[in-house]
Parts: structure tokens; C-alpha cells; sequence
């Protein structure tokens, strides 16, 4: 009886290309989100905001932990299980997560980018149940992402109250 098994170098290989997979998804998603708006900075600092709003220098480097902290809780999902079900809501909160800078700064829709980042918390919500059986870890990732969205989505809700 032969019995085939995959090479170790191979099985790395695939493992290291899927966590640049997901680390490109969590890129497109920031990417996506930034194309054709500019100047959101400035954008910012002209809004009346609360008095516990961030300073925009703040959102840079804590998106860039949570983009990567996304990216490896897909990737530990995608390893372990493949493509199970669970991550197309992974794929739904990404996209929801991308389409909130342009309807916020882009389109300077305050109320349907509350909309959007409501359904992202939910999305992410949904990301965290579905995740919690198939990868503890994975789901551990997460729980920062979805804190920072409950606070990002008190800040657009303060926002849109005050510059309406």
C-alpha cells in the first residue's frame, strides 16, 4: 500500500500563499475604501465632533493592526477548514467595511454611512458566531475589529447628529 502525502515545503507554500491572499483581501478592502476620496484629514478636522472623537492621525495605525488581525482570522479559518460557508459573511463584512469611507467622506453621507457601519457591526457580529466553532483564535482577531467598529459607529452617529 502506497500512501501519498503532500511534501512539507509544498504545504507551507500553499499556507504562506493563502495568508497573502487574505492580507490582499484586507488591503483591497482598505484600498477600496480610500480610491477616489481625498483630503479626508482636512474632511475630518472641519467636522464638529464629540469631544472623545481621535485625532485622524490615530486612524492609520489602527486600521493597519485590525486590517492585519482580519486578515489572519480568514487565514486561519481558510486553513483549517477550506472554504467553508463562514466565509462568504467574512467576504460580506469586508465589502461593508470598504463602502463606508466613500459614503462618509466621498459622499459626505453621514446617515447612510451609520447605515452601512450598523450592518458592518452586525456583519462583524455574524463573522464572530460563525467563526467561534470552526477557530478560537480567529475569532479572538476579531473582537478588536468589532470594539473599534461599536466605537467608530458611536463616533459617525455623533457626527451625523451634529453636522446635519
Amino acid at each position: 500500500m502506497v500512501v501519498h502525502t503532500e511534501r512539507p515545503s509544498r504545504a507551507i507554500s500553499l499556507q504562506a500563499a493563502g495568508l497573502v491572499v487574505f492580507g490582499v483581501l484586507a488591503a483591497l478592502a482598505a484600498l477600496v475604501g480610500a480610491l477616489g476620496v481625498s483630503g479626508t484629514g482636512q474632511e475630518y478636522a472641519a467636522l464638529d465632533k464629540p469631544g472623545w472623537a481621535p485625532p485622524s492621525w490615530l486612524f492609520g495605525p489602527v486600521w493597519s493592526v485590525l486590517y492585519a488581525m482580519i486578515a489572519v482570522s480568514g487565514w486561519l479559518v481558510w486553513r483549517r477548514h477550506g472554504t467553508p460557508p463562514a466565509l462568504a459573511v467574512y467576504a460580506v463584512q469586508l465589502v461593508l467595511n470598504a463602502a463606508w469611507t466613500p459614503i462618509f467622506f466621498g459622499a459626505g453621507q453621514y446617515g447612510w454611512a451609520m447605515l452601512d457601519i450598523a450592518l458592518l457591526w452586525l456583519a462583524i457580529g455574524a463573522t464572530v458566531l460563525v467563526f467561534r466553532p470552526l477557530s478560537r483564535p480567529a475569532t479572538w482577531l476579531l473582537l478588536p475589529y468589532w470594539l473599534w467598529v461599536t466605537y467608530a459607529a458611536a463616533l459617525n452617529f455623533a457626527i451625523w447628529t451634529a453636522n446635519t
